[in-house]
């Protein structure tokens, strides 16, 4: 295995603690590193979504169940791939799932090696597109210091412009920076910068639209 293949977290989601450190032994046995929430609210409030990984989520689960935990990932933009595991799985529920882009939808009690696989090829996946995505942040922060908007920036690479959003985040995130000026400056001392001007100043941050 790799270094960032080793490096990466299975996230276990289930409410019932015999599940979860079963789980947590099947992926141990392969050299992963796992860790266990209780519910997919203990997720959200203590998960770093920022190393790679994937999710292991139980479908059923007290206040917030595990296709409400998918809708909300989507809408925080976090790019784990989710496997679904549940003892009362119905049609409507793995449609749902997979409509939403879960990688999978099994039913307990499931074979550890089929589980094992699975799990290799979410994280494999993840860390694949965490490479490209990084690639598309450097083109996305290099026309963010030229004070493009997110619709100019998305309409020069050919992506949507909510994926352009998520970009800009996290490269200004990354930068420590707020607005375009500041990631302008922090190129220039890089050498990184296309411009031989700085850019028209402007009150935008990586939250608001220009």
């Amino acid at each position: 295995m790799t270094d960032a293949f080793e490096s990466a977290l299975v996230r276990i989601i289930d409410d019932e603690e015999s599940v979860r450190n079963s789980l947590r032994f099947i992926f141990s046995i392969i050299g992963l590193q796992s860790v266990c929430y209780e519910s997919a609210e203990q997720f959200l409030e203590k998960d770093d979504s920022r190393r790679a990984g994937c999710i292991v989520l139980d479908i059923n689960m007290g206040k917030m169940s595990g296709l409400m935990l998918q809708q909300e990932l989507q809408h925080r933009g976090i790019d784990l791939p989710v496997v679904f595991l549940t003892g009362h799985g119905t049609v409507n529920s793995a449609v749902l799932a997979l409509k939403h882009g879960a990688y999978d939808f099994l039913e307990k009690p499931v074979e550890p090696e089929k589980l094992q696989a699975i799990v290799r090829n979410m994280i494999e996946s993840n860390l694949s597109e965490r490479k490209l995505s990084e690639e598309r942040e450097k083109d996305v922060i290099a026309l963010v210091a030229q004070g493009k908007s997110n619709k100019e920036i998305a309409s020069a690479l050919g992506i949507a412009e909510q994926t352009t959003k998520i970009h800009r985040h996290n490269a200004l995130y990354k930068l420590r920076v707020r607005t375009a000026v500041d990631a302008f400056k922090i190129l220039q001392k890089l050498g990184a910068s296309p411009l031989n001007e700085m850019p028209e100043k402007k009150s935008e941050s990586d939250h608001e639209q220009s």
